[in-house]
């Protein structure tokens, strides 16, 4: 095996990748209150989650897996490893996962292990995974696939609307964000990724409008995107998800769509009815 990808738990695979001998998912755990705490691994039940998250008055929360279980992944018989965590300025999973490297070579010398920033969650370090596959499958040299993974990830453009702020504002995440009464108003906003950071891009009226704010603001942004693929991640709410994916490509053509539901981690922090866009 030349390679192996090594991700979070926030990151969404496809079944078929799930189940590639080539990767290997990193899960963190899930905490709501004293009712439930589980590891957000292959047997994440969605919906006993999201109704535990309704049934309990504590927010939701999500701890780090450790540098030890980080370590634990990178040891395999492939020559080059890949590692893909949420935003550094989301979690501490990226540091784990780099101290969890330096454990390694302590232990065992020198490997080529690449560590990445994704900038983004849920479906933006989807779209690093593919990107990875596809450069080794065209037999670039491990730094010059790290060189353009770093390129890929300064290009990549995140977007999402959520039916609820309430977790990512309890637990610190929109600290850079503006007008959070909204939510009375009934006024969504249309949120994106600034250097990993989350930012408001926009905002709209109900969930509908929001949706469509987004969807024009993607297809403004986007570059290139007959040699990119569109991923659209929904946290239990696959009819807004394919609007959104009906939407964008009226206008835009893309190599490749996915569209897939929230893991663990990403369904905490969308709350039931999310949506996420990745180009």
């Amino acid at each position: 095996m030349g390679y192996k990808i090594v991700v979070d738990s926030c990151c969404e695979l496809p079944e078929r990748l799930k189940k590639d001998a080539r990767f290997e998912i990193v899960p963190l755990t899930l905490i709501v209150g004293d009712v439930y705490e589980k590891e957000d691994d292959m047997d994440f039940d969605q919906r006993e989650f999201l109704d535990a998250v309704a049934a309990c008055a504590e927010c939701p929360k999500s701890a780090c897996p450790s540098p030890e279980r980080y370590r634990k992944a990178y040891e395999t018989d492939a020559e080059r490893v890949y590692v893909v965590t949420l935003s550094s300025k989301l979690s501490g999973s990226h540091n784990s996962a780099e101290l969890g490297k330096n454990l390694y070579h302590e232990k065992y010398g020198e490997k080529d292990i690449y560590v990445i920033d994704s900038k983004s969650a849920s479906c933006g370090e989807t779209q690093i995974v593919y990107k990875i596959m596809e450069l080794e499958e065209q037999g670039g040299s491990f730094a010059e696939i790290t060189g353009q993974i770093e390129q890929f990830v300064r290009g990549m453009n995140t977007y999402f609307v959520l039916e609820n702020l309430d977790t990512l504002r309890k637990n610190g995440r929109l600290s850079g964000v503006k007008a959070l009464v909204a939510s009375t108003l009934n006024i969504k906003p249309v949120m994106g990724a600034d250097d990993g950071s989350i930012i408001q891009l926009g905002q709209g009226i109900g969930m509908k409008k929001a949706l469509t704010k987004m969807a024009d603001t993607a297809v403004e942004e986007a570059s290139d995107p007959e040699n990119r693929r569109l991923m659209i991640t929904h946290c239990s709410n696959p009819r807004a998800a394919e609007c959104v994916r009906r939407h964008i490509e009226e206008k835009l053509h893309f190599k490749e769509t996915l569209v897939l539901d929230t893991a663990g981690v990403s369904s905490m922090y969308a709350n039931e009815g999310g949506v996420i866009v990745t180009i």
